[in-house]
Order: structure tokens, then sequence, then C-alpha cells
């Protein structure tokens, strides 16, 4: 985003996500730092943007545009609020004739000062802003608390818009999934965390259950947005293969739509370095 020329992801990257089964690219993008005094996105940003989506579309993925900027926003949920819509106000004009294998994904993981009243009215607001020129876009929002699996009870969202998917976050539990990752105090100096027992995995399952039965219930469907365990923490890759497998299966078995955390940079599943897919969690993904 800042230097097109020097970026680790290229044009055959998107050829081969498709060819090694996925489905979908959920492009995460952090388009704040990227506006100026007057919340415009600049343009140049937006041309490496219709750059990403043509390419996943020539390549037959459906595509998450997902406004990333989770951090700015739980600090400072005044401050957000402005540049959010400002946001969905560009990229809602701008992308209102894609095809409907576009969709919008309004705010990754509100949390902190961002609470789940002021997502609630939020949210309806950027809503709104959206369907000014997307009215039948398939767009995708979850719960306050990073996305929380336990928040969804406090989610409101309009009843008479059903062109909307529920996103829901997974990484529990954290002592496994982020042992040794230093930027979550709680879990950076652990390590050596197995995962894998019938009670763990029993966990999971009751998790996802209640999920479903919200899911059923307000008759919404749901996106599994982010799960996985770290890569370069203490966890053995044999555990790490168990979990994503089960989460991946698991979701599928309940009807919901996955998106692993992540392509590159951490928890990766795809060795730009190698330029090989990391083959253990790649195929627990895609067996």
């Amino acid at each position: 985003w800042r230097n097109f020329e020097t970026a680790r992801f290229k044009e055959r990257h998107f050829q081969r996500i498709q060819a090694g089964g996925f489905q979908t690219v959920r492009i995460n993008l952090q388009a704040f730092s990227h506006m100026d005094a007057a919340n415009r996105l600049n343009p140049v940003w937006f041309t490496t943007l219709d750059w990403a989506v043509k390419n996943a579309l020539a390549n037959n993925l459906t595509v998450i545009l997902d406004e990333h900027d989770y951090t700015v926003c739980g600090n400072d949920a005044e401050g957000c609020k402005p540049r959010l819509m400002a946001f969905w106000e560009q990229v809602a004009e701008h992308y209102k004739d894609a095809p409907p294998s576009v969709l919008f994904e309004l705010l990754n993981e509100p949390n902190g000062k961002l609470t789940p009243e002021l997502w609630n009215a939020y949210l309806k607001e950027v809503l709104a802003i959206v369907r000014k020129t997307n009215p039948k876009r398939n767009v995708v929002i979850g719960p306050a608390s990073w996305n929380n699996i336990h928040y969804l009870d406090r989610l409101e969202l309009p009843a008479d818009d059903r062109n909307i998917i529920v996103t829901v976050h997974y990484y529990l539990p954290m002592e496994f999934t982020h042992q040794g990752a230093r930027w979550n105090a709680a879990t950076a100096n652990l390590s050596g965390i197995a995962w894998g027992t019938d009670a763990e995995k029993l966990r999971v399952t009751a998790d996802f259950g209640g999920v479903q039965q919200w899911s059923k219930a307000q008759n919404r469907p749901i996106l599994l947005g982010e799960f996985g365990a770290y890569d370069r923490g203490g966890a053995d890759i044999d555990s790490r293969v168990r979990y994503t497998s089960f989460l991946a299966r698991t979701a599928e078995s309940l009807g919901w739509a996955w998106t692993y955390w992540q392509f590159d940079s951490d928890f990766i599943v795809y060795d730009i370095a190698k330029d090989d897919w990391v083959q253990p969690i790649w195929k627990a993904l895609i067996p």
C-alpha cells in the first residue's frame, strides 16, 4: 500500500490461492493512514485496491473488502467515526457497480472504547451510507469485543436488511493460539502448550454450537472470519494442524463460510520467501 513496486504480494499469488483450493480473499484495508485531512482516500490507494479486486475476480475469488483500523477505533471511537463514515462513503460509491462477489466488511474487531452500544449505533449509520449506493450488496458485520462469539446477543442489526453476513473470530484458548505472540502480554512468554484433547475439542463444539443457535434464531448466515494458531511461537506443528483442521471442518459442518488468518506475515499458510504453501497448514485447511 505504501509502494506497489516493492510489495511482497504479486499478481501470481491470486492464481496460487485459487489453484490451492480457496474461494475467497479477505483484503485487510488499514485505510485511515491513506486519507488526507479531509478524510479523502488517496487516488493511488484506490489504484492498488482496484488491481487487487480485478485480479481476485479474474481468478474466480470472492472478495471481502475489510476496513481493518480496529486499533484506531478501539483507542479513539469518537475520532474513528468520521473517518469510518468517509471511508465507506467513498468505497461504496467506487464499487457500486462491482459484481455481487465483492463484499463489504464494515469494521474488523470493534473493541475498547468502541463499546457494544456505540458499535450498534455506528454500524447502523455506516450501513445506511452503504445502502445508498449498494442496496443489495452482502455486508459483513461482527459483534463488539473483537468479534467475540459471546457478544453476539448484544449485536443489533436492522431487521429488514437480509443482505448481512455475521462474522465471528475464534482464537480460543488464547494460551494455545497466541503463545509466544509478543503483542499479547498474557501469552507472550508461554511456550510448549499443545492442543487436541477430547475436552478441548468439546469446547470448540460447544462454542460453535452457541453461535449456530444464535444464527438460526436470528436467521443470519455466519462467517468464521479469523482463526488460526501463531506460527512463530511455542506451539508444535501437529497441534496447530489439529486445531486448524478441527475448526475448519466444524465450521463447514454447520454450513458456515470461513477465512483463515492469514496468507502472509504471521499465522501464515503461504511462505512467500519459499514461494510455496506451508504444507501442513494448507492441507489442514484444504484436505
